[in-house]
């Protein structure tokens, strides 16, 4: 799960790293709350709050440059943050629609000596916790990897030991600091690595990290993503989430208890279990198809989950056919059979549909269809129902 800047920003400030103050608005009002409330400062940055990166250098549709703004009055904050405020932001991770601006954000501006790059992740390569930090911050540290290798640094922390004061002190003095900058720095890693253990986070990223003229050292920039099957244990986490930042459909699944995510294709599959979703798409794809979702409707559902994961299914215009494969283990055939028909009926379905059903209750759910009176067509194996599929939508 994903969250905006200013609401990690507030996350860090709980951990005691030092962020320059800001505040959120999501209407006129709020606007002036926001900039009143920096009474103080020479000058504004307001940024547009979306779930991608590139802000700085997108393009509203409505013509105006930039999702993050550096304004020298009041004035000219309230006038930046009109055009942003409703419009869609287009970046490099957006794709060409965009992202509705509903939140902006307004800090203050400070000084900046240099910028630094550091997160926490976790490495699923070597199910370890790893520190990444340069000196080079302030740009796509993926870029930084490429052209300047040598600029990473990267220290792995046990999952036993976690992070000591040597790990601190190291990584301090590879990034220049010294003195008093070393504490700070300590103090700071430690505070992201309290978040980052506390709240069940797979990233937490400050880019750029920043030492200001007098030497001090602050986010100026940050992003937190969570583990989404642990955000039931943090209630303050779940709150965090923005559903407008989210595919509806992906939303909906969710309310339903449905994995899904929507991808490019034009054949929806619908399968119970991650691992026989995943060997789907691929005999699609190596049928010459291309999966247009991933949708695992776990093992115990029931004919109601099924009939939403169906809706969800037709409600993307991509979709020109359907596989369903379903293995009846824990999930029974029949009770899918049912649901397919019900929701098939529901909303009046004009794509072409293949079933292939083993398991549990097969036979009675292979009746149930047959029975149906609907336009389907059965599948004995997985690989004679992609054959099909992608037949009829090539057709």
């Amino acid at each position: 799960m994903n969250i905006h800047e200013y609401q990690a920003k507030e996350l860090l400030k709980n951990y005691n790293v030092p962020v320059p103050r800001g505040f959120s608005a999501q209407d006129e009002d709020g606007i002036d709350s926001a900039i009143e409330s920096l009474d103080g400062s020479d000058l504004i940055v307001v940024k547009a709050q979306i779930h991608a990166g590139g802000r700085g250098k997108g393009t509203f549709t409505n013509g105006f440059q930039g999702g993050v703004q550096l304004c020298d009055s009041k004035d000219k904050a309230k006038e930046t943050a009109l055009k942003m405020l409703g419009n869609h932001l287009v970046t490099k991770q957006t794709g060409p629609q965009g992202r509705k601006v509903q939140t902006l954000y307004f800090t203050e501006a400070c000084s900046i000596d240099h910028e630094y790059y550091l997160a926490i992740l976790l490495d699923r390569e070597s199910a370890q916790t790893v520190i990444i930090a340069s000196t080079e911050g302030g740009v796509d540290i993926e870029s930084v990897a490429e052209k300047t290798p040598e600029k990473i640094i990267r220290v792995s922390l046990s999952q036993d030991l976690g992070l000591k004061a040597h790990h601190c002190r190291s990584i301090a003095f590879q990034l220049g600091f010294q003195g008093d900058q070393v504490k700070a720095f300590s103090k700071l890693l430690n505070g992201l690595y309290r978040l980052y253990l506390e709240k069940n986070a797979e990233m937490v990223e400050i880019n750029p990290m920043v030492t200001d003229n007098n030497g001090s050292i602050f986010a100026l920039d940050a992003k937190v993503s969570f583990d989404s099957n642990a955000v039931f244990r943090h209630p303050d986490i779940a709150e965090l989430r923005d559903t407008n930042e989210e595919d509806p459909k992906e939303v909906e699944a969710s309310e339903y208890n449905l994995n899904y995510i929507a991808l490019e294709g034009n054949i929806a599959c619908m399968v119970n279990g991650a691992g026989l979703a995943m060997a789907t798409m691929d005999i699609i794809k190596s049928y010459g198809g291309e999966p247009a979702n991933f949708l695992d409707v776990g093992g115990g559902a029931n004919e109601e989950q099924v009939t939403a994961a169906f809706k969800i299914i037709v409600s993307d215009p991509n979709v020109k056919g359907i596989l369903v494969n379903i293995f009846g283990g824990i999930m029974k055939c029949d009770i899918i059979a049912r649901g397919i028909v019900a929701a098939a009926k529901n909303v009046s379905l004009s794509v072409p549909l293949v079933v292939r059903l083993e398991g549990t209750n097969v036979e009675a759910g292979k009746a149930i269809l047959k029975e149906s009176g609907l336009e389907l067509t059965p599948a004995d194996s997985l690989a004679e129902a992609a054959e099909f599929i992608t037949q009829k939508v090539s057709a």
